[in-house]
């Protein structure tokens, strides 16, 4: 099945062009497009896609406070959603991940990056523009304003190594071909991360890995 997409930014033209490379994908399916941000909350509510694409930067609602009323850690069935800026500024990109964005792209990203970002979001998985990940997780953890929760139960060996990877940015392909392990191994490994740390994607064990000085920048 198709995944479905809705695609949120106040700039037609740039709304046009997300919607034209996402709607040109085989298994992509664009069902909607805001713009606006009370328009993107109107319509991810209603349409309830696989992935909203939002901006940061929009009237009415800004993308930060859209994806914290979708997928903040009070919601309890949160959709994924992928944050979108021309602007590679701290403040936003720290907002969109501590809302519950699962991926951030810059909009220089490109189009392949762009897909792979939507694809990761609907697996559950998580895209961070390389250029910023290590840079911006780590002022996130120079900013975590209160001490790290500690695991329920210690880490394995193991499990470390797949912690350092997802801080890093990797993908859970990318971490099977490192460690030499199988695809549906890193699953469960990160699955296990989630349920002993209490994140809830793989944005959060990022931040937790940098939070707990486990990876530096």
């Amino acid at each position: 099945m198709s995944i479905r997409v809705v695609v949120a930014d106040d700039q037609d033209l740039v709304r046009a062009g997300l919607v034209m490379i996402l709607g040109a994908q085989p298994g992509l399916e664009v069902v909607g497009e805001a713009a606006d941000g009370l328009e993107a909350l109107d319509l991810a509510t209603r349409l309830r896609p696989d992935v909203l694409l939002v901006d940061i930067r929009m009237p009415g609602l800004d993308g930060v406070e859209v994806t914290r009323r979708l997928a903040g850690p009070d919601v309890k069935d949160p959709l994924a959603v992928v944050a979108i800026t021309t602007f590679d500024l701290d403040e936003y990109i720290l907002g969109a991940l501590r809302a519950g964005a699962r991926g951030f792209l810059l909009k220089d990203a490109g189009p392949e990056l762009l897909v792979q970002a939507v694809h990761a979001a609907a697996d559950g998985d998580a895209l961070i523009a390389p250029n910023v990940t290590r840079r911006l997780l780590a002022t996130f953890a120079d900013q975590a304003p209160s001490a790290p929760v500690q695991p329920l139960t210690p880490l394995t060996e193991r499990e470390e190594e797949v912690l350092a990877l997802v801080a890093r940015g990797r993908t859970n392909a990318e971490i099977s071909a490192e460690l030499f392990i199988g695809l549906s191994t890193v699953k469960t490994h990160i699955a296990s991360l989630m349920a002993k740390i209490g994140a809830r994607n793989r944005v959060e064990i990022a931040m937790w890995a940098y939070d707990t000085r486990r990876v530096r920048a």
